[in-house]
């Protein structure tokens, strides 16, 4: 697991990269403005809304189309993912037609606080891009498919051509017409999908216009209702996120966007590369009901999971504002919205390792069937997220709906452990806690030094380069100090390294 995780990781930082400089030409062109806004909301809508059904069956595929396989074999396992295709398209089709009916309705819910000239913006551009609802869907099946099929490659290069198409169309925009942009941006999410055909067939698998509800659908309709509530539940807490900072102040839509890419960025590298390795396997060892190896992987997940979470989250707290001037700091992107970006990112990440390990817990629950529990959790956290958002907002404006995000996120996170423990045992909370200590005492380490060297070099260089260098010299650091402090899932990376050395000087050795 850990060598396919990190051939991931290398390929998704690349992507997530390349995600980054899309958002930067944005913010470049557009900074946090009615034109941002209408984008960041149009683009919101089609995913959010599909979410409530797309993520649900997406999740439940993979542990039933290993349950198909393993009971009827290949051929039946094929034909499943057929239906389940067909039944996806099916639902896209009465959602699009429900957005196009209800434009106007729609994006008021997901932005009260718009004037008309936003308003009317959002509207022509939301109906573009919820066109793009067809593909969405046929992606989550699709790379699902190909991961349980062990290719975590193609599912992790898809961002390629999707940020790619992306930010042409921004320039384009910017200099033509607006509307190139959610055009720009439909195309870009049908290569996301379309570029996973050729593996697809590649794998074995042919389409077939099935439409037969099994009861191997049931159950996975069945399994489902719950992770489509929890789900629903989630992007309900997005809603009134975006409602609320929609009413805060012009642009405040498109900073908490900006912070939470930010945010999104390092969870994207690290826990959803890690996460998609780890689901298929743990699905696997649940379907055997071995337990012992699964709590195994589980602990690898999470230490790897924290080994770079930790770090990053210190690192976001020293250098929330530098980060975001670095990033975003030229072209539209003034003072206001740097100031209003930065200060979400602060608060996003005291809860960036708990979104992590919630994310690694979710997928041992529903590896093991319990789509229940997660669902509940999810519905106590839209309580709670609810209630402080509107509470902090009040004091903290932006920065109140990020720590309420952030509260939420570790309380819902604790709870998974107590949950999971009843479930399946003792997880090992103690040797975890032991080596969590080690990387916190070795991140903050990480913290001052990079703060103490920024303080010095920033009076000899600019701001950028100083803090380039600053958080570049901070990582070494951090990696030093996490070595000699000799935590073990550390040291198996390192033999591993040491051995991939000697067997390439093997082989260029005459």
């Amino acid at each position: 697991m850990k060598k396919a995780a990190i051939v991931l990781v290398v390929i998704t930082i690349m992507s997530k990269f390349l995600g980054f400089f899309r958002e930067i030409t944005l913010s470049y062109f557009y900074g946090v403005s009615n034109e941002s806004d209408a984008y960041i909301i149009a683009l919101t809508i089609p995913s959010i809304i599909f979410a409530f059904v797309g993520a649900g069956l997406a999740t439940t595929f993979i542990p039933m189309y290993n349950s198909v396989l393993s009971e009827d074999g290949i051929k039946a396992a094929n034909a499943f993912t057929s239906r389940v295709a067909n039944i996806i398209i099916c639902i896209s089709t009465a959602i699009i037609l429900l957005i196009f009916i209800f434009t106007d309705e729609i994006v008021k819910l997901f932005a009260y606080g718009f004037d008309n000239e936003t308003l009317n913006l959002a509207v022509q551009f939301t109906r573009i891009t919820a066109l793009g609802i067809y593909f969405i869907g046929l992606g989550y099946v699709f790379k699902s498919l190909l991961q349980i099929k062990n290719n975590f490659i193609m599912p992790a290069i898809v961002g390629f051509p999707y940020n790619l198409v992306v930010i042409i169309s921004i320039f384009a925009s910017s200099n033509s017409s607006l509307m190139i942009l959610p055009l720009g941006t439909f195309i870009a999410t049908s290569l996301e999908t379309i570029v996973l055909f050729p593996s697809i067939m590649k794998s074995g698998y042919r389409h077939r216009l099935d439409f037969k509800i099994d009861n191997n659908i049931k159950n996975m309709f069945f399994l489902s209702i719950p992770v489509i509530l929890g789900t629903s539940v989630n992007q309900i807490n997005k809603l009134v996120d975006r409602t609320l900072a929609s009413q805060i102040s012009v642009g405040g839509i498109s900073a908490l966007n900006y912070a939470t890419r930010l945010n999104n960025f390092v969870q994207g590298v690290f826990v959803v590369s890690v996460v998609a390795v780890m689901y298929p396997a743990i699905s696997k060892l649940a379907a055997e009901n071995n337990i012992k190896e699964l709590k195994k992987v589980l602990s690898e997940a999470i230490i790897g999971v924290t080994l770079l979470l930790v770090p990053a989250t210190i690192g976001a707290m020293f250098f929330s504002k530098e980060i975001v001037v670095l990033l975003f700091g030229r072209g539209a992107f003034d003072k206001t919205a740097i100031d209003m970006t930065s200060l979400a990112l602060f608060y996003y990440s005291i809860g960036m390792l708990a979104f992590g390990i919630r994310d690694v817990l979710a997928k041992v629950f529903y590896s093991i069937k319990d789509t229940k529990t997660p669902m509940v959790n999810a519905g106590i956290g839209m309580v709670l997220n609810i209630i402080l958002n509107i509470v902090l907002s009040q004091y903290l404006g932006i920065g109140g709906l990020a720590l309420a995000t952030s509260i939420v996120g570790i309380f819902i996170t604790i709870l998974m452990f107590i949950t999971l423990r009843k479930k399946i045992g003792p997880l090992g909370i103690k040797s975890m806690s032991i080596k969590f200590l080690k990387i916190l005492i070795a991140s903050l380490l990480m913290g001052f030094a990079a703060y103490i060297s920024y303080r010095y070099i920033s009076n000899l260089l600019s701001p950028n380069i100083s803090i380039i260098i600053s958080i570049t010299g901070g990582a070494l650091l951090y990696f030093v100090i996490i070595y000699f402090m000799k935590i073990e899932d550390v040291e198996v990376l390192v033999q591993q390294f040491k051995r991939k050395l000697i067997s390439k000087k093997k082989i260029n050795s005459p």
